[in-house]
């Protein structure tokens, strides 16, 4: 009965939507999924993260059943993703560097072997909104450098599963504008720009992008893709987040979109270069309140396909949802209509948040499990499972 409700729910508001003019038709999206939280815990917007309040969603290390919760996921709701955030000092022991401690990325593998044991595709994703205990990376903070250097011992690790994808970085923020059109970045070595070839094109990008926030997106995403590609992790997924908390809403309107747009593999291709974006459906797009207030097709799903499918890109929405509470239930159903009525363009969907979450927080996505069996919360049952929307390929 959910299921056949809610279809024709989302038919009939997409067929009065002006804004869905130029939507596709109907093909299951390819991934939906859900954050599984625990090692990000500690970390604030600053880019601290104290290590000591980390709940890892592994049973072995915390009592958190994030294994079950995944296989129930995937089994009973038909998820192929999982997103398993994690802060930078937890994988490096508080040290400001890009050399993984050996412990504690141990820990955090234990989580992601119980991910890849389900057969869905996993997200690392560094939780760290571009920066380190207050300082932004490459601007006082870590140096690009450093931060390739991370992402390249990550890589390392995992570049021959293919059910990995690199998350380069959780929602950058506020980078400051300082610096002129023609002013090229005080961290590039003038010698660097010009006789390497990832200086050239950091030097090139220098002098013709305007903004130093745009600038600094490139800089920092086209040393993670690089860094990735030469471990040989040539064939996985990297998601590239904008400014301003990779906010679909203003992923265009920023200038993320058109910097983003410039990052290459060290090939010069495009392949499997995705736009990352969140987006949430409260009055204030915090991801904080319970009740939804809006669809965000006007606003953020049209205008963000217009632009993907004018430059032949695709975007994962890896952060979106709502409380568990009857306007979400509408307004998320409405917009992963949309979203499956432009899958040409975005690829799919993960909620936030499952995993080492308590039950009473406000957009708890974590399945209750009553002894026998996993009860899942309001808003998956009725509208995020894929197996009560049946737009994703997985079920469809």
């Amino acid at each position: 009965m959910a299921i056949k409700f809610l279809y024709h729910f989302v038919i009939a508001t997409l067929s009065t939507a002006t804004v869905a003019v130029n939507a596709q038709t109907f093909a299951p999206l390819r991934f939906a999924g859900v954050n599984i939280a625990g090692f990000d815990f500690g970390c604030g917007i600053d880019g601290t993260c104290i290590i000591s309040q980390t709940v890892p969603p592994v049973y072995q290390l915390s009592g958190v059943d994030g294994l079950g919760q995944m296989q129930h996921f995937v089994q009973n709701d038909g998820y192929n993703v999982f997103r398993l955030p994690v802060g930078w000092q937890y994988l490096t022991y508080n040290q400001m560097t890009g050399v993984l401690n050996e412990t504690q990325f141990a820990n955090y593998n234990m989580l992601v072997s119980d991910c890849l044991s389900t057969g869905a595709l996993c997200e690392i994703d560094i939780h760290n909104y571009a920066r380190y205990d207050g300082e932004i990376i490459g601007q006082g903070g870590p140096s690009n450098e450093i931060f390739a250097e991370l992402w390249y011992n990550i890589a390392s690790y995992w570049k021959n599963e293919p059910n990995v994808i690199f998350g380069v970085m959780n929602e950058p923020h506020d980078i400051p504008v300082s610096h002129s059109q023609n002013s090229p970045r005080d961290d590039v070595n003038v010698a660097e720009r010009r006789t390497s070839t990832l200086g050239q094109s950091l030097f090139r990008y220098a002098l013709f992008v305007p903004r130093l926030q745009i600038l600094l997106i490139i800089l920092g995403n086209k040393c993670a893709v690089t860094a990735i590609r030469e471990t040989g992790a040539t064939t996985q997924m990297i998601l590239l987040p904008g400014n301003n908390y990779t906010s679909a809403q203003t992923f265009v309107s920023s200038g993320s979109a058109e910097a983003l747009g410039m990052v290459r593999n060290p090939d010069g291709t495009i392949t499997n270069l995705i736009m990352d974006v969140h987006k949430y459906l409260d009055y204030d797009n915090s991801g904080t309140h319970a009740p939804c207030v809006t669809n965000n097709i006007e606003d953020a799903w049209y205008p963000l396909s217009t632009w993907l499918r004018e430059n032949g890109r695709q975007a994962l929405n890896t952060e979106t949802g709502g409380g568990n509470v009857d306007s979400c239930v509408g307004y998320i159903s409405q917009q992963i209509g949309y979203q499956a009525a432009n899958s040409d363009v975005i690829l799919g969907y993960l909620g936030w948040s499952a995993g080492s979450f308590a039950a009473d927080y406000v957009l708890s996505q974590v399945p209750y499990y009553n002894g026998t069996g996993w009860n899942d919360t309001l808003l998956v049952s009725m509208a995020m499972s894929p197996m009560t929307n049946m737009l994703v390929a997985s079920v469809a």
